[in-house]
């Protein structure tokens, strides 16, 4: 397995334009949540060798200092080290088409179903499986904070802050 990792680093194929922007698109569709950086760090340095580690390292460095959303500031960085400015473009737009044309649809789609009965129970159920969700991990990080008193006291402060003196 070492030995596969170590090999896949090298580039295949040279980047070019299109790839950059396909990969990049693959990670916006694809991808929920956290950990995007990671994906990134996967397709750009392990998989395809187009930069190194400490390369992508420093662009996460500076991707996180800057304001704005850390997964873009990285895509302009890996881009502009690739393309220069026509790179940081292709990268950045690759990776916001995909939501973009996702959000529109849902959008469409919503606006269609809202014109059924059962859509506003759907929506009812979603949210309480939701806030059921959010309920399970709130337990679940209080439990483990209750662990150590500093922790107790941060979560308590916390909770305090927020929900008696917002």
């Amino acid at each position: 397995l070492r030995n596969m990792i170590e090999n896949s680093a090298s580039p295949v194929v040279p980047p070019t334009l299109l790839s950059l922007f396909t990969v990049f698109l693959r990670i916006g569709l694809f991808s929920f949540g956290g950990g995007l950086s990671g994906w990134i760090f996967r397709e750009v340095v392990t998989l395809r060798g187009w930069i190194d580690e400490d390369e992508f390292m420093s662009g996460l460095a500076v991707a996180q200092i800057l304001p704005g959303a850390n997964v873009a500031n990285l895509s302009l960085y890996i881009g502009q080290k690739l393309f220069g400015i026509t790179g940081a473009v292709v990268a950045l737009v690759g990776l916001l088409s995909g939501p973009f044309f996702v959000a529109i649809g849902l959008v469409s789609a919503y606006s269609v179903m809202t014109s059924f009965d059962w859509t506003e129970t759907v929506m009812d159920g979603i949210a309480a499986s939701a806030i059921g969700l959010l309920l399970v991990v709130a337990v679940k990080g209080a439990r483990r904070a209750s662990r150590h008193l500093g922790s107790s006291v941060a979560l308590v402060a916390t909770f305090l802050g927020v929900a008696v003196f917002h």
